[in-house]
């Protein structure tokens, strides 16, 4: 075994129990005071330059060493969800309603794992930034950061992030150059009509049918407006209208999310649905309101890193432990936008794939702390191989 692997292996109950310290007091989008305050102490303890208050609760911590005049990433989120736990662990969240369902408690203890073991080594040349980011789920934490000069102070030639994968081995690693997670956005449309009598519909235009042919005509999209070779999902999450079986109300609503895994494609639906909405409530002769919100972009990983990223692990761990080009997801990722400014690369590693492993974001997910040694150990070897002395 590599003896930099040892090292993480030998030191990583620590680090389990602080990953179950932060699973135990959860913390939402913005409001990660006492995960961040953690983290500084640990790192100011192993002598990084720390950095607080970045994008509201953000951390970074900075660690160089010898000549080198190159500089690497490495981000981890911290943020948990509104959910009610329902693992039945010992360490279970202590803060009713919410939880770690996403496995942030885990990657920031695969990052502060790491932190620790490269600056006791210091078997590198240049200089370390590892980013503690917020408000990943839906908060747009990373370009809070951005906004608040993350890359202007903290200067990075490539940046690096890992999630867990439920459905993958524990442990193994997933990398994908290319377009590999999903554009979000979300929209509300208001369908306007006039109320009436459930009996004489007549006398009303009903916003329930023409709602009810949008929700329809919607799906049309995806399967005759979009290339066959790209990927795309429209999906109505929400349809509220009426309260009363004989009342025809005079306003439906639909909430929908979309997700694409190319700018182009995100553009065109865009369009497409703006265009088919007003189209069909005109021609039951309704209007249409249409509230457009912008989520993540596209998170596209630069085949230069992926590919050195890619190799880092293989060598390190073995082919048998590495997926080199995994599939493309459809869920979304705020990493996106640092994707968009420095070169770099966001990659998987498993959860575990036993019967009854669940997905991230149910109630009953918890991270694996398998993870940890091997998370620290893959971000201690890409350090130094990055940054060779």
């Amino acid at each position: 075994m590599n003896q930099a692997h040892e090292l993480a292996s030998i030191e990583v109950e620590e680090f389990i129990s602080l990953r179950r310290d932060i699973h135990q007091h959860p913390e939402l989008a913005f409001e990660e005071y006492r995960t961040a305050t953690l983290v500084a102490q640990k790192l100011k303890s192993w002598g990084y330059e720390v950095h607080e208050g970045i994008g509201g609760t953000g951390v970074v911590g900075v660690l160089k060493n010898g000549n080198g005049e190159m500089s690497i990433g490495l981000r981890a989120d911290m943020d948990a969800l509104p959910i009610h736990e329902q693992t039945g662990a010992e360490w279970s969240s202590c803060n009713h309603g919410v939880m770690h369902a996403c496995g942030h408690d885990g990657h920031t203890a695969m990052l502060l794992a790491a932190a620790k073991e490269l600056a006791a080594k210091k078997d590198f040349s240049g200089t370390v930034n590892l980013i503690f980011q917020p408000a990943e789920e839906g908060g747009g934490g990373a370009l809070r950061m951005m906004a608040d000069g993350l890359f202007e102070r903290f200067s990075c030639d490539s940046i690096f992030a890992i999630h867990n994968m439920p459905g993958y081995p524990v442990g193994h690693l997933i990398f994908r150059d290319g377009p590999a997670m999903s554009s979000s956005d979300y929209v509300t449309i208001e369908i306007n009509g006039v109320g009436g009598h459930g009996g004489m519909p007549h006398k009303a235009s009903d916003p329930i049918v023409a709602a009810s042919s949008i929700v329809m005509a919607l799906q049309t999209i995806v399967s005759r407006n979009v290339d066959p070779q790209q990927s795309a999902v429209i999906t109505v999450g929400a349809f509220n209208a009426g309260h009363a079986n004989n009342v025809i109300p005079a306003h439906a609503k639909l909430e929908l999310s979309i997700r694409a895994l190319d700018p182009q494609v995100r553009i065109d639906i865009e369009a497409r649905i703006k265009s088919l909405v007003h189209a069909q409530a005109e021609s039951f002769g309704l209007t249409a309101n249409i509230i457009w919100k912008k989520g993540y972009a596209v998170l596209v990983n630069s085949s230069a890193e992926t590919e050195f990223a890619r190799n880092v692990a293989v060598d390190f761990f073995g082919e048998a432990a590495v997926t080199r080009q995994g599939p493309a997801l459809s869920g979304s990722e705020d990493f996106a936008f640092m994707l968009e400014k420095i070169p770099g690369s966001y990659l998987f590693i498993g959860n575990g794939d036993t019967p009854g492993t669940c997905m991230v974001h149910n109630p009953a997910y918890d991270f694996n702390d398998g993870n940890i040694a091997i998370g620290a150990t893959f971000w201690s070897e890409l350090v130094k191989q990055y940054l060779k002395t």
